[in-house]
């Protein structure tokens, strides 16, 4: 072979060797740019992935009481997202967003609890009749002790004294002789010979300061010109104010009506113009402080000539020592106390409807 052959070959070996140097940096380049673009795609599908993390977090305001199959979608949710790989800073928007969907859950609570339902009811005001024995009975026995021992014939007397006295039933319970309030009075001289009425007076004058004594005993002794009266009066604690100044005014209707229509002549008729009440109102005390448990007893006490407090012995199942406050009021401390009720009832009436 001659030189310039071989030459000629030699030429030819190194374009060959250059062009496949070539053809392997174009595919190294290739595949560093395959590399980057996967890289890329990597880091954009993480990016997806965090973009479309989110915790659902249960709003605590909102009530367990949610329908089921809203528990099960939130439950499916949660595990068809996957944790991302890497956290990233959050900005608020999540929470910001979370805020207004917890709140509109909440209205939607608010919007189905209803209040408590309102039943209609017609109260009527009757006459102490036989029917009503042990509604008396047992709303007289249960307002104070000192009304226990004595609640059978108290309850009897006040049937008896028909003319003056007022119970408040409904329509549909007047027959049964359910009852949810009373008023009567009870005159102190008619009855002194009955052992409930002696009983009381005893209970009063036993606990009387010294400095009132005197006073009372005139008063239930029966001898002043107008008789005085035992105020009797309880009810169920939630019935309407309204019910109650009511059923006080139909006891001033009936003492104004029996003092017209006495049967008996001149001497009933005085027996029934009462001049003077005394009202065994109960109390309870917290604190050291005294309250009424019926609220027109206050304003009673706060139109009376004089009060006092007794301590009564406990019932069975007491913890606590009941007391009862012996008002003592006059015809024209009862009229006051009248029209101060009845402000009071009116006052509320008014706030209610603001």
């Amino acid at each position: 072979m001659t030189r310039k052959h071989k030459d000629g070959e030699e030429e030819d070996e190194q374009q060959r060797s250059s062009k496949e140097e070539n053809e392997k940096e174009v595919s190294n380049k290739n595949d560093d740019q395959n590399d980057d673009d996967s890289s890329s795609s990597s880091s954009d599908e993480e990016d997806d992935d965090l973009v479309l993390e989110g915790v659902i977090v249960r709003n605590p305001d909102v009530s367990d009481s949610e329908d089921s199959s809203e528990e099960e979608e939130e439950k499916e949710e949660k595990e068809d997202i996957k944790p991302p790989a890497r956290k990233r800073p959050s900005s608020g928007t999540d929470n910001d967003k979370k805020v207004p969907n917890g709140n509109k859950q909440k209205s939607k609570k608010q919007k189905r609890q209803t209040g408590p339902e309102i039943i209609p009811v017609e109260f009527a005001f009757c006459d102490v009749d036989e029917k009503y024995f042990h509604g008396l009975k047992t709303l007289l026995a249960s307002s104070s002790p000192a009304y226990g021992a004595n609640s059978s014939a108290l309850a009897d007397l006040m049937i008896q004294n028909i003319s003056v006295g007022t119970v408040v039933s409904t329509e549909a319970d007047q027959e049964e002789g359910t009852i949810y309030g009373f008023a009567s009075v009870l005159n102190v001289t008619t009855y002194q010979e009955q052992e409930c009425i002696q009983s009381l007076k005893k209970l009063c004058l036993s606990n009387c300061p010294s400095d009132r004594k005197a006073e009372l005993e005139t008063v239930l002794s029966g001898k002043t010109k107008r008789p005085a009266g035992f105020y009797l009066q309880s009810r169920m604690v939630n019935l309407p104010l309204e019910i109650v100044e009511v059923l006080h005014q139909q006891l001033v209707l009936d003492m104004e009506w029996a003092v017209k229509n006495a049967d008996g002549g001149e001497e009933e008729r005085k027996s029934l113009n009462f001049g003077a009440f005394v009202r065994l109102a109960p109390t309870y005390r917290s604190s050291g402080i005294s309250y009424f448990k019926f609220f027109d007893d206050e304003i009673f006490a706060q139109h009376a000539e004089f009060t006092y407090e007794i301590a009564l012995p406990k019932s069975y199942g007491m913890e606590e020592i009941p007391y009862c406050m012996v008002v003592v009021m006059t015809r024209t401390g009862h009229e006051e106390a009248m029209k101060s009720l009845k402000e009071m009832v009116n006052q509320s009436s008014i706030d209610s409807n603001l």
